[in-house]
């Protein structure tokens, strides 16, 4: 089961399963005819016609804007898991958002390699940071996007200093 939120309207949804594609929700069972259309889908349910597009997605967040025909919609989801970890206490758990990037020693920074605004995916070169006389790579621990950056190509830092700040 997923939860899914369309502004203030809440839904419990059980996935389509296989053809002919059925699925629920909240409780009504729904029949359709689900077709990849390009960057799109085409949905056919009791005789009307749906148009889908996604027109942005944020999938650490879950969160994403889709239009339906003419219609723009914005959507939250909630799996069986995140579900899970609210129910114990545990819902920050749930999003693979990435912390402050702060220095894992004190070193020299080399490159900067992101400006703020930038949106950077888990594993991305954020910072070079010589340390020891080694090139150490810093990278990206989850989605998220540069709000600032805290240090200088060229200027030292101590262990634990923040060099990149993410939005929350």
């Amino acid at each position: 089961m997923q939860i899914i939120n369309i502004g203030e309207q809440q839904y419990q949804v059980e996935p389509v399963k296989e053809k002919p594609q059925t699925g629920t929700v909240n409780g009504e069972s729904y029949d359709l005819d689900l077709a990849k259309d390009g960057d799109g889908f085409h949905i056919l349910r009791n005789s009307k016609s749906y148009r889908v597009d996604v027109v942005k997605a944020d999938y650490a967040a879950k969160t994403f804007t889709i239009r339906v025909n003419d219609s723009m919609y914005e959507l939250s989801a909630k799996d069986r898991f995140d579900l899970l970890l609210e129910e114990l206490g545990m819902a920050d758990l749930a999003s693979s958002k990435a912390n402050d990037l702060k220095a894992p020693m004190p070193g020299m920074v080399l490159d900067i390699i992101v400006s703020a605004g930038d949106t950077v995916t888990k594993g991305d070169k954020l910072v070079v940071l010589e340390a020891m006389k080694m090139e150490n790579v810093l990278k990206a621990e989850g989605d998220a996007v540069v709000k600032a950056i805290h240090a200088e190509k060229g200027k030292a830092v101590e262990k634990n200093q923040i060099l990149v700040e993410f939005e929350s």
